[in-house]
Order: C-alpha cells, then structure tokens, then sequence
C-alpha cells in the first residue's frame, strides 16, 4: 500500500479509528487514530487477526457478518456494536462500519470504527430505568396511565386498571374513550369535562364510580397533568386509586353518628320524660311509666350492642376469610328458633355453599330472620332461608309473611338510603346487613307483594383451592 498518497494522509487525519482487513480478517493497515480510541500504537496491530480483540461473546456474530460480506459479489454494507478489548484489558464499545467496497490502493476491506460506549451505556441504563418503572408499575395497585393530548391514543397504562375499572386494559388501548364506558353513568359527564380541561391544559382531580362488574361500586380518586410542550398539551399523565374502602368508612361513621344521635336522644327523652312525670305527679300510674323506662333502656342496650358489632366488624383488619353459608345458616336458625319458638322457619340448604366472606355473614343473615319475626304482625311468623349456587353465586334467599319493609328501611338494606334520613329506619340491624355483604363483595335484592318479603344476598362463591 502507497503511504504517501493523499488518501493515506486523509486517514491518518480522521478521528476514526481506520482499518483495512483481509480477507481472513487480519490487519493490514491501521491509521494513527487507533491510538486513542483503543490504546494500541498501529503497529502492534498489523499482522493480527481483528477478531482476537473482540470479546467472545460478540465475536461469532460479528466474524459471520464480515465473512457474509467479504463472499458477496454485489456490494453490501453493514454496521455493527461490539466490545473490543483495549491495550489496558478493559473492554471498550465500538460501532463499525463495514463493506466489500475494495480500492486497488488498499488491497483490503475496510473497516471504519468510532466508540459509543457513552451511548450503550446511557442505552442500558435507560433501559434498566424502563425496566425498573415497569416493575413498579405491574406491582403498584394504582393505574397509572399517560395519553396522548387529543385523547386519541393510549401511550401506556399499567396492568392495575383491569382490577379497578373492571375492563382489559386492550379495550382501553383501542380507544381511550372506552373508559367511558367503565364509569357510573351519573358521573359520566365529570368524566368527559375532565377530559376536556386536560386537552386544554388544566389539571383535574375527581373522584366518581366506576367498574361495571361490581354495579358502579367502586370508587376512584383520579388526578391528571397535562404535559406541555411549547404551550401546546402534548400528553396527559395520570394515575387512579381506589378509594372505595375511604368512601365506605366515611359513609359509616356519618351513618352511625346521625343513627346514634337520633336514637339515643329519643330514646333517653322518654325515660327523663317518664322520671319527670313520676317525679311530679303521686297519681300517676308507676307501672306504665315504669315499663316505657325498662323498654327505652332496653332500647339502648340493644341499639349499643349492634353498634359494637358493626364497629368491631368494620375496623377489623381487612382480611381474607371463607364462610360456609350453610353452615352460617344453621347456626343462626339454631339460636333463633329458641328465641322464638312460636315462629315457623324453614331451611332448604345444600350441605355446603362456600363464600368469599367474613363470618359476620352469619350475623347478616339472623339480622334478616329476627327483622322479619319482630316486625310480623300477621299471626304466626313464618320464614323460609334457602342456599343455592348459580354460576358462580351463592345466593341466600330469606322469604316472609311480614309487611313490606318501609320504603326508607328498603333503601337502608340496598344501600340507596342517603346518610341524612337515617333517622328514620327501624335500628342498626338493615346497616349491618347491608355494610356486610358489601365487605363481601356481594349484592342485595329485595322484593315484596300481599305474601311478604324476599330478601335475596348474592354472595361470591369460593375459588376451588389449589391442588
């Protein structure tokens, strides 16, 4: 090769690290560059096989490209990323450029080179980020999600949103819009003017109903952040939490505390009533007022005993727990028909129907029987409690020949009552009823004519453990 013509002074000039191989890959010219980009003087190179450098991992690939391109007629080209070994031992990254392309000056191939290892190493350590993120986003309970700014694609949203929102996350991709169809159709219009302050460059912070598959009863706090980019919102992060057990607990203890003052107070201005009239008045009859005494502090220890059983049931750690309806059934019955022996109740149970439910089922289920024999006013009380399975259900069916329950009482058990009129339903027991069933997963239905009530708790049957 001619050293002195100006093709030869154009290499030693680059920056690049420059060389030409033959055909077994072996050096045959290599510029001054070399030096610093792998710490080898070019001389100490001429005459040795490029490829004993490469790190054995790359070595195989990069050998077949340059053998694929060395055997093709036609000209190609390729580049390739590899890790070369420098005169220190260590490995430096290297990104060459290579092609068939000869020079009757060269007499070889040549091979340009220049090294990226800031590059693969910001890359890696990107990816490792990514990697990190994505992770924390597979774990975390909260959706986290980030669209575009016209609401027109799903950039990312993290496998959580199928649990709250009750939809594949696929559908979602589809079409952001889809949500839509996820959320309470009272709370749809919050929804769609939030969308619309986003892509506007206005954060939002709501929190609605959302998750067909549960009947809307679940609840989201949802915060979005328009992203912008030259003043134009360009994508909308976000993220979703439930909230559903916040909102349950809020709604309880405004429950307890309207039902409880209400109560106690009417409760209490009888028996101080009643003292004032015997205080005052020596003809009165003793006996009467004495009994509205005895009846309005037996009113209040009943009232304080169901209120210590929804408190202990509603602060207990969330749990895990099955229950046995069947058994949970007979339990109950048991206590009940010899408190009340003169009632007719009759049970149609399969030897066992698990659920996905705490044990205060069975408190749920004597509330519905006692509430049916105390409010009976038609003779001889008569209940019937049946357990069946269907589908995927187990369903507790409790049949009277009471009156209907008042229309505020009924909303009390369906959980439609608003937590300003519970002053007027008969007690704590259609809450405790209703607050279990819902800690259960479950749903309730009630329906009534001239025979009575039927009272139907739809319960999530128990996976079949693992074998």
């Amino acid at each position: 090769m001619n050293d002195s013509g100006p093709s030869t002074l154009l290499l030693e000039y680059t920056q690049d690290k420059i060389a030409v191989l033959d055909e077994s890959g072996t050096y045959t010219y290599v510029n001054a560059a070399a030096e610093h980009v792998i710490g080898y003087e070019p001389a100490a190179l001429i005459g040795t096989n490029a490829f004993e450098y490469v790190h054995p991992d790359d070595r195989g690939v990069l050998q077949d490209a340059f053998e694929t391109i060395v055997g093709t007629e036609e000209f190609q080209a390729d580049t390739a990323t590899y890790r070369y070994r420098a005169s220190d031992g260590s490995w430096t990254w290297l990104e060459s450029r290579m092609s068939n392309l000869t020079d009757t000056e060269l007499a070889g191939y040549v091979v340009s080179s220049r090294v990226v290892t800031d590059r693969i190493e910001a890359e890696r350590e990107r990816q490792e980020s990514q990697a990190r993120l994505r992770e924390l986003a597979d774990t975390t309970d909260d959706v986290l999600w980030l669209v575009d700014g016209d609401w027109e694609e799903v950039l990312f949203c993290n496998p959580a949103y199928e649990a709250v929102f009750g939809r594949p996350v696929e559908e979602l991709e589809a079409g952001p819009e889809n949500i839509l169809d996820c959320v309470y159709p009272p709370d749809r219009p919050v929804v769609e003017e939030s969308m619309k302050q986003l892509s506007e460059g206005v954060p939002t912070d709501k929190e609605i109903r959302v998750n067909p598959s549960t009947g809307y009863n679940r609840w989201v706090w949802i915060q979005g952040e328009p992203i912008v980019e030259d003043g134009e919102v360009v994508r909308i992060a976000g993220f979703s939490r439930d909230v559903t057990h916040r909102r349950r607990r809020e709604r309880q203890l405004a429950v307890l505390d309207n039902f409880l003052r209400h109560n106690i107070r009417n409760q209490l201005n009888v028996v101080i009533g009643s003292a004032e009239t015997l205080e005052s008045d020596p003809n009165v009859d003793i006996e009467t007022h004495a009994t509205m005494i005895r009846r309005a502090g037996e009113g209040l220890l009943e009232t304080a005993e169901k209120q210590r059983d929804i408190v202990e049931m509603l602060t207990s750690q969330p749990r895990t727990a099955t229950t046995d309806m069947s058994e949970a059934v007979r339990d109950a019955v048991g206590r009940l028909r010899n408190q009340y022996p003169a009632t007719n109740i009759e049970t149609v149970l399969p030897e066992t129907a698990v659920v996905d439910g705490p044990g205060e089922l069975e408190c749920a289920v004597a509330e519905l029987v006692e509430n049916a024999i105390r409010h009976n006013d038609r003779g001889t009380p008569r209940v019937r409690i049946a357990v069946e399975t269907v589908g995927d259900r187990v369903e507790v069916t409790v049949e009277d020949s009471a009156a209907p329950i008042p229309e505020y009482d009924r909303n009390v058990l369906l959980g439609d009552h608003e937590m300003s009129a519970v002053n007027h339903s008969r007690g704590c027991g259609l809450w405790l009823v209703y607050w279990t069933v819902d800690l259960a997963g479950g749903t309730i239905d009630h329906t009534a004519d001239d025979s009575g009530n039927t009272v139907t708790l739809s319960l999530p049957q128990a996976s079949e453990p693992e074998a």
